[in-house]
């Protein structure tokens, strides 16, 4: 008898199991190379600190060899996967535990280390740039990554504005982009990858900028999808991802046609969950879910959002999703140190005194922010609405997934996500349209 129901018990195992693993589905991804239907992204060149109690100093690439005929010479890192680079910087003793610790917190990041290379690979390529004799700027990029830029091109970066004023961005990077060399970690080894890396020059702020002009493709039930890293890196741990339905040849999506980790995508009748890419497995991982829409949450119009509980900064009294139902809520996330956050405030007020509080309330949600400049900002900006301080408490801004400031969410009465990161006039018409009503 005790066989037979230990027989009984463990098909049942099996079968739950089965349906387990049947909810998720992993695509395969290619490489291509462009941006394909996603905005070029740019990210900064920094050259490396000179200062030895910097705590990212002894992961610096040690080049061999520097370009001759330059003068005032600068020379940094470009990272491809930071992840990877942190995690054996970490086994090499080159970043201490604690600032390793600090930048899992910060970024909100657990290692998989069954998906990362404890022997060191070469996520980084150097590069060096300074003066010619005639006062030009000059770059050598470490096109073979041999730590030697003696025997690399040098030549001058794109400047920003070409590339601002180009119909197609594509084509420039084809042009103007230089093939590097670094390595990845795929199905457990060590893979060489080549891939273009677009330099460019941003003259109003002096700045030197680039991004590696790659996306990935896969498909599913005939649907075909693209996935961006967001071309600043090549990590993918924060991913975009559209659809190519319709899509003419270099036409873009707009933000809103853009699917995030967590998010949720419908495919012929079908709803998956967005887990990320598995940079090991080269694939994109979908979750499929049973449940209705109308009990999903998400950051995505069309669903439910987070519940939030906080504490309103100024008064010190609780703020909460439940307290403000049956209103309309934009919950504006910032951070104290965001320009583009700031300058709304103008419009934030101007709506802000237009509207019934009865009816329409807006709530910042501050991240990634000290509490004293929060303080400076509300007094110096003169803000009156009420903001809540996102920290290792209420952790709002993990919950929701924020990447960048700013972003807010229109939620309507029932808790519905209604649009996304309207701003300046575009929100003052979409809000009195709905509390007109």
């Amino acid at each position: 008898m005790k066989s037979k129901k230990a027989a009984v018990f463990f098909l049942l195992f099996i079968n739950l199991l089965s349906c387990s693993r049947g909810k998720t589905v992993e695509l395969p991804l290619t490489m291509q190379n462009g941006y394909g239907p996603f905005r070029l992204g740019l990210g900064g060149m920094s050259p490396n600190s000179e200062n030895e109690d910097n705590p990212w100093h002894k992961t610096y690439l040690k080049i061999s060899k520097m370009p001759e005929g330059l003068y005032e010479m600068k020379c940094g890192d470009i990272e491809t996967n930071i992840y990877q680079s942190v995690y054996q910087n970490y086994l090499l003793g080159n970043i201490t535990e604690e600032w390793y610790e600090e930048l899992q917190k910060s970024w909100n990041w657990t290692p998989d280390t069954l998906s990362l290379s404890k022997t060191p690979i070469k996520t980084k390529i150097a590069f060096a740039y300074g003066k010619d004799s005639e006062g030009t700027l000059k770059i050598a990029v470490d096109a073979n990554n041999n730590l030697d830029l003696s025997d690399d091109i040098l030549f001058s970066p794109l400047d920003m504005a070409s590339v601002e004023n180009s119909v197609n961005k594509d084509s420039i990077a084809q042009v103007h982009a230089v093939n590097v060399y670094f390595e990845t970690f795929v199905h457990n080894k060590t893979v060489p990858v080549s891939v273009p890396l677009l330099v460019v020059y941003y003259s109003q702020i002096n700045m030197l900028m680039c991004n590696f002009s790659q996306y990935a493709t896969t498909q599913y039930r005939g649907e075909q999808i693209a996935i961006s890293s967001g071309f600043t890196n090549l990590s993918f741990e924060k991913i975009d991802v559209a659809f190519m339905r319709n899509k003419k040849h270099g036409e873009k999506i707009t933000e809103e046609d853009i699917y995030r980790k967590n998010e949720y995508i419908e495919i012929k009748g079908e709803i998956l969950k967005i887990k990320g890419v598995n940079i090991n497995r080269n694939t994109l991982v979908l979750e499929k879910t049973d449940v209705p829409k109308t009990q999903l949450l998400s950051t995505q119009i069309g669903y439910k959002s987070y519940p939030f509980q906080g504490e309103e900064f100024t008064e010190r009294t609780p703020l909460s999703s439940e307290s403000l139902k049956g209103k309309y809520v934009m919950l504006d996330f910032w951070a104290t140190w965001c320009g583009p956050c700031i300058q709304e405030f103008p419009h934030l007020k101007e709506l802000y005194l237009k509207t019934d509080r009865a009816k329409f309330e807006i709530v910042g949600i501050v991240g990634d922010s000290e509490p004293n400049t929060l303080t400076d900002a509300i007094e110096r900006y003169e803000i009156t609405w009420p903001q809540v301080f996102s920290d290792d408490t209420n952790e709002i801004t993990k919950k929701y997934g924020i990447n960048s400031y700013p972003t807010t969410l229109l939620i309507d009465t029932e808790g519905v996500i209604v649009a996304k990161n309207l701003r300046g006039k575009e929100l003052e018409e979409k809000i009195l349209s709905l509390i007109t009503k």
